[in-house]
């Protein structure tokens, strides 16, 4: 038997709770996993609380991510011991996930735990860190460099925002940090954020075509935000827009793409191939500050994660929840 959070629906809707599940009920795969650690990102919020359909199959796991140790499989790849982190492809939506002291999967879908991080540390990074350096990874090869101005990051203490700023000061960007939590400034500027702006400013309906601002933009928003932001880019810039916090839709115009050459990129973590997730992950292992990951992550229990996830809905929550399985 193992704990996990369980999701299930009938006639009276979904319904969400800690429950222990014998390992036969786990899902096919040629690789079993004992997780250590694993993560509350906004789509395990929208998951848990049933806010928007993630969840394709029920029951269902919740939980896109996790660390821990393989204790049996049949992959090639893959041996009993090795230590291993798990980041998207429909888990936690399609096949069960990472909130369990258990996991069964496709062994293609694993990487390696680089040795720079414990698996606590792998998930206070979790998928949001590897977007945010996956967004990174693509603004660098666009051919975004720190001397052509600063870089825009919006919904700024969140993970993936958090963690961008964090690899973007790294990498020696004047960085901007769009936010709704004024209070968060001092956090803000220790990750290495040097101006901080209301989110305010990008929110709402905006001309077309703005001041050229940012060099570059990391967006977790959308919506008029993402608008705003490819409006007020710098002739020949980039936006990596990676979220949809503020809505999927994108009610802007072609202008600055056709008139200033700024280009869109789209940053998707779930289904990004191999060999991309293995370079996100070492940037992350040389360019991330371990002291970072303890400013950006707090830790709870498996027990406390559906009061958890309601509080994240509300946006009650900054930086990362990394969640301990194993209490």
């Amino acid at each position: 038997m193992f704990s996990a959070i369980l999701l299930e629906k009938n006639e009276s809707g979904q319904t969400v709770a800690l429950t222990g599940l014998d390992e036969a009920r786990l899902p096919e795969g040629d690789v079993t996993v004992e997780v250590e650690y694993s993560t509350l990102n906004y789509k395990d919020g929208l998951a848990i609380t049933g806010s928007s359909p993630v969840v394709r199959r029920f029951p269902m796991v919740p939980g896109i991510d996790f660390a821990g140790v393989v204790t049996d499989s049949t992959h090639a790849e893959w041996e009993k011991g090795d230590r291993v982190v798990l980041n998207g492809w429909g888990v936690g939506e399609t096949h069960w996930g990472g909130l369990a002291q258990r996991a069964r999967l496709d062994g293609d879908w694993l990487v390696p735990l680089p040795s720079a991080f414990t698996g606590r540390q792998a998930m206070a990074i979790g998928t949001a860190g590897y977007t945010a350096s996956l967004c990174v990874d693509a603004l660098l090869a666009h051919g975004v460099v720190p001397d052509r101005g600063e870089v825009l990051v919006t919904g700024a203490t969140g993970g993936v925002g958090s963690i961008a700023i964090a690899l973007l000061a790294k990498a020696g960007f004047e960085v901007a940090a769009s936010t709704g939590k004024p209070s968060e400034e001092e956090y803000l500027r220790r990750l290495g954020a040097t101006t901080v702006l209301d989110r305010a400013e990008l929110s709402a309906p905006g001309r077309p075509m703005q001041k050229e601002r940012w060099a570059a933009v990391v967006d977790t928003a959308g919506s008029h935000t993402l608008a705003n932001a490819c409006a007020q880019t710098r002739y020949g810039g980039a936006v990596a827009a990676c979220g949809l916090a503020q809505g999927m839709d994108f009610p802007a115009s072609v202008a600055p793409f056709i008139l200033r050459g700024v280009s869109l990129l789209g940053i998707d973590s779930v289904m990004a191939p191999r060999p991309r997730r293995l370079a996100a992950w070492d940037r992350l292992a040389r360019d991330l500050d371990a002291g970072a990951l303890d400013e950006i992550a707090r830790e709870i229990a498996l027990g406390d994660v559906i009061s958890a996830a309601d509080r994240l809905m509300k946006g009650e929550v900054r930086g990362r929840i990394v969640v301990d399985v194993n209490r």
